[in-house]
């Protein structure tokens, strides 16, 4: 049945009326894809209501998985240009799930779940949720450094320092970095690394707050087990 956006909004806990307004006017909530505005209505249960991108908390059944996106699979449920999705490589789960946070198509590692609450507590910037990568990169890290870590600003994007560590790497002509940020925007490592004068070869996720990927196979996903999700509700509320 459908009803007033603003209503189903405040009802999921996401915002007061007067916000789920304002955040129309922003801009910032979809239904199926299409901008909404004040006064429009949805079917809860049948339309895709999403604020930030993010679906909004729904009365289905929870699920909670972890999948390692390899290269090449675009962090989306359907592409206009025919290219593989996350959604192909979870096909076989019994629930809808969504993608938390974005990788572009040539990097690895997602953490997919239903739980539209708490996809927008892991990836909301004002939530200061850590993201680790490993990047390898070409390049001299040693001066790159001292950029990565402070604040920059790259084409209009102000960016927040990022904690970086050098590891161990055998591939000769690159190094292999530790970067986490909590900001998570788009391609913000890659823009990162290149204004400090990096090229990255390869980018992978593989810490979301305080969840590891481990040794999860490319291609491959998992449910995430009862204390696993519980540590990762705790990191992406850690006031709670």
């Amino acid at each position: 049945m459908k009803e007033r956006l603003q209503k189903i909004l405040s009802a999921r806990g996401v915002c007061s009326r007067r916000g789920a307004e304002e955040l129309m006017r922003q801009g910032r909530v979809t239904v199926n894809g299409a901008e909404a505005s004040p006064g429009d209505q949805a079917d809860p249960e049948a339309d895709l209501i999403c604020v930030d991108s993010v679906p909004i908390p729904g009365s289905q059944r929870l699920v909670y998985l972890m999948l390692n996106k390899p290269r090449g699979y675009v962090t989306t449920l359907s592409d206009e240009r025919g290219r593989p999705t996350v959604a192909q490589l979870v096909a076989d789960c019994p629930a809808r799930v969504y993608p938390v946070g974005r990788l572009d198509c040539n990097s690895e590692g997602l953490l997919l779940t239903n739980d539209g609450a708490l996809a927008q507590a892991l990836t909301h910037p004002s939530h200061g949720v850590e993201k680790e990568y490993l990047v390898r990169v070409s390049g001299d890290v040693a001066a790159a450094l001292p950029l990565l870590t402070q604040p920059m600003t790259v084409d209009g994007v102000r960016y927040a320092a990022a904690a970086v560590a050098v590891r161990p790497s055998r591939e000769a002509g690159t190094s292999l970095l530790s970067v986490t940020i909590t900001q998570g925007k788009n391609r913000q490592v890659r823009k990162m690394c290149a204004a400090a004068g990096l090229r990255v070869h390869r980018l992978k996720r593989v810490r979301e707050g305080p969840l590891r990927l481990g040794s999860l196979g490319s291609g491959q996903w998992r449910y995430l087990q009862e204390e696993e999700v519980e540590l990762l509700k705790s990191g992406a509320n850690p006031g709670n």
